[in-house]
């Protein structure tokens, strides 16, 4: 007998069982889905690249106290900026927030464009953070393709490719996938499946809405998808950190070049000697002290993207004849100014005020 039409196989409705889900499990109660304005999202979306969100929603209160809109946060010091952005590294997203609000401000009447292409033209703004501002805050339909969502796509569909070759093949399948009714409940509902389900190790697919059709499920090795990249051998490097403490207490510190790492931000000055006769050679020549009082302690590592900095750190308790090009000032220890400090130097900075005190 042949089957009727109704008892033929019906195609699997991808954004129906996506959304279904969002209703019951989705996250609706964090800070940036409250009063979704264009600038609120923005500023969400950037903290959430490379951040968990556990850990972006203290500082994205704080930020939004400080900066309810773009106004105040173009107007505002880069400076301040930075520092409410110290121990969430990628310090890049902020100096970018800082100098797309101020093309909003001078360029858009504060506004941000209606069209992704023109969004995605802001400082800092690719394809889909362009896309999740404008659809989660205006319902606009626009596509998305964060890791989050590339990871459910990837093992959806069993596409391995990685980088470049990847997101060819991914980005018209979320476009095929991404609903024109409840697009922002839709996009918000990938990003959320991709952070608590399809995780990347150890996914929960027995709870996920889209077991039923996915390849990589159906091959039983859904953490094969996405390819991975071939790890590699972190370079290293090593530099010394100069900590001048003058009689009076206070520490000098130096605003490091942007771009670069921990670009714009404040820390010690460096050099790449590492042994005491070199040191003090160095201090003379460049810093014009005569007589110089050091004193190296314990080492410590900090792990970027790219290399990994191995950090001598150097008290030298004598106060420089020379100055620096780079922009400095003398800092009172146990009241830091409103300055934009890399986590591992503010934690340095905390270990020599406890110094210092114990001294007095």
């Amino acid at each position: 007998m042949k089957k009727t039409e109704k008892q033929k196989k019906q195609p699997f409705d991808f954004a129906a069982a996506v959304l279904v889900w969002f209703d019951e499990h989705g996250r609706k109660h964090l800070p940036w889905q409250k009063n979704t304005t264009p600038y609120r999202v923005w500023v969400s979306e950037i903290m959430l690249q490379q951040t968990q969100v556990s850990t972006a929603i203290p500082y994205y209160e704080t930020f939004m106290q400080r900066f309810p809109d773009v106004q105040s946060l173009a107007a505002a010091p880069v400076d301040d900026v930075l520092h409410l952005w110290t121990g969430l590294g990628y310090y890049a997203r902020a100096r970018n927030l800082h100098k797309a609000a101020q093309v909003l401000v001078h360029d858009h009447g504060g506004e941000f464009p209606d069209t992704v292409e023109g969004v995605a033209e802001l400082p800092g703004i690719g394809r889909s953070t362009a896309g999740a501002i404008l659809s989660l805050s205006r319902q606009q339909r626009a596509v998305i393709l964060d890791g989050n969502v590339k990871r459910v796509l990837s093992r959806f569909h069993a596409v391995a490719e990685i980088a470049a070759a990847q997101e060819k093949i991914l980005w018209p399948l979320a476009d095929e996938h991404t609903p024109h009714q409840r697009v922002h409940h839709f996009n918000q509902a990938m990003m959320d499946l991709g952070a608590t389900i399809c995780t990347r190790t150890k996914p929960a697919c027995l709870l996920c809405p889209l077991q039923t059709a996915c390849v990589a499920l159906q091959q039983g090795e859904p953490t094969a998808y996405p390819g991975k990249k071939a790890s590699k051998v972190l370079p290293e490097k090593s530099v010394s950190l100069l900590m001048f403490v003058n009689a009076r207490g206070e520490v000098l510190l130096e605003q490091r070049p942007s771009p670069g790492i921990w670009g714009g931000l404040w820390s010690f000055p460096e050099t790449a000697a590492d042994d005491a006769v070199t040191l003090k050679q160095i201090l003379r020549a460049d810093w014009a002290i005569g007589r110089p009082q050091l004193q190296c302690l314990d080492k410590r590592d900090h792990v970027f993207s790219h290399y990994r900095l191995h950090m001598q750190p150097v008290l030298v308790r004598n106060e420089p004849l020379q100055v620096s090009e780079r922009p400095q000032r003398w800092c009172t220890l146990d009241e830091l100014p409103a300055l934009g400090l890399p986590a591992p130097i503010k934690q340095l900075l905390s270990e020599l005020a406890a110094r210092e005190r114990g001294k007095s």
